[in-house]
């Protein structure tokens, strides 16, 4: 099931809007033309507004709203509900169609209208980092279920492969090898006989990629067993045979809380030369505060008390267009104890269509100086 919207917008001299006699030709003509689409449509509600004009149509199960603005803009949105695998009530092509007969006939000119917005299991529009819209050619929907933690989706798009989709929000998708290999710094860091904890990570891509770096030993901490499930069966191309078999000589999956793991480490004094922070972006706010930002704080802080003395802790960001969250974030790497230094990298990751930002942070020596 889904919501559709079609939203139009035309400008026009604001003199047709003012006077009463062509604003009524217009919603006239706009309500003929409707009908053509939507037949049984009628005017339910009309009002003069303080910055123009309001009309509302509707029928059975569809609502229209026209909207004259003074300064020369009509809006028209549609809106209805749709059920899975019924055909639109008013098509793309339609929608142009509609658009096009609306300019012609009332001498309007093109505004900037909207494709139709479809909101349900086979959305195709999904935010960027910082809130813009992008679609993505998805044509069909693999997996889609609610683990105990949050909503799985796996989806099919034509140029990026099968991509995981958690709580409505793009995660990774078999094009996005670039992300996987600027995470880990690939031909950057050696990882050859070292010891990894990976905190996250369920897509299993980071894993498969430093397993064949060879490092001694992998430990990949994953709360949420439906997401390995799903992607062991939709995404090996990017995760292999690894969340298949969950452990060997080289590595081993955990499925529980990363925190609970990482306190237990500490308490045995476990250390890596390595940990990964495969978990939440960064979060995009006005102030570091909230649940997320207490959470982002408490890993670095346990990871550092499990890495060695030169070892690194690497993650994710968030795209290179949130740059006051970024900012915030690294007056949090500021903040550590003991004091830490960090460089970071960029790389455009195909499915999020943006360039995103990762990180490398490791402990100041004495000698060093201010974080970079």
């Amino acid at each position: 099931m889904s919501a559709n919207t079609v939203l139009l917008d035309f400008s026009l001299d604001p003199a047709r809007i003012n006077d009463e006699v062509s604003r009524k030709d217009i919603v006239k003509l706009c309500k003929e033309s409707l009908e053509k689409y939507l037949p049984g449509v009628k005017i339910t509600y009309d009002m003069l507004t303080t910055d123009g004009y309001l009309c509302m149509l509707s029928d059975a199960a569809t609502i229209v709203t026209i909207r004259f603005f003074l300064q020369g803009l009509i809006t028209i949105n549609i809106e209805y509900y749709r059920q899975d695998g019924e055909e639109p009530k008013i098509s793309f092509e339609q929608s142009r169609e509609l658009e096009n007969h609306l300019v012609q006939k009332l001498k309007l000119n093109h505004g900037q209208s909207l494709p139709p917005l479809q909101r349900g299991p086979l959305t195709r529009y999904f935010p960027t980092a910082d809130e813009r819209v992008i679609e993505y050619d998805i044509d069909r929907v693999l997996f889609d279920k609610r683990s105990e933690f949050q909503k799985i989706q796996i989806v099919h798009s034509k140029s990026l492969g099968n991509m995981l989709v958690l709580d409505e929000l793009q995660n990774i998708a078999e094009a996005d090898l670039i992300y996987t290999e600027t995470l880990m710094r690939r031909g950057v860091e050696e990882y050859a006989g070292k010891e990894i904890c990976i905190l996250g990570g369920g897509d299993g891509a980071l894993l498969y990629e430093l397993l064949k770096e060879k490092p001694k030993h992998v430990v990949m901490l994953e709360i949420d067993e439906m997401v390995m499930q799903a992607c062991n069966k939709y995404m090996n191309s990017i995760c292999g045979d690894v969340l298949e078999k969950r452990k060997d000589d080289h590595y081993e999956i955990i499925v529980g809380d990363c925190m609970s793991y990482l306190n237990k480490y500490i308490k045995e004094g476990r250390q890596f030369d390595y940990v990964f922070g495969d978990l939440t972006d960064i979060p995009i706010s006005d102030t570091p505060t909230g649940e997320m930002w207490d959470f982002i704080r408490l890993i670095q802080e346990s990871s550092f008390k499990v890495l060695k003395p030169d070892g690194k802790f690497m993650t994710h960001g968030n795209g290179v267009s949130c740059p006051e969250s970024l900012e915030m974030y690294e007056q949090q790497l500021n903040k550590l104890t003991p004091k830490v230094t960090y460089t970071k990298c960029t790389a455009f990751v195909p499915s999020f269509m943006e360039e995103w930002v990762f990180y490398q942070v490791q402990r100041q020596n004495t000698d060093d100086a201010a974080s970079v």
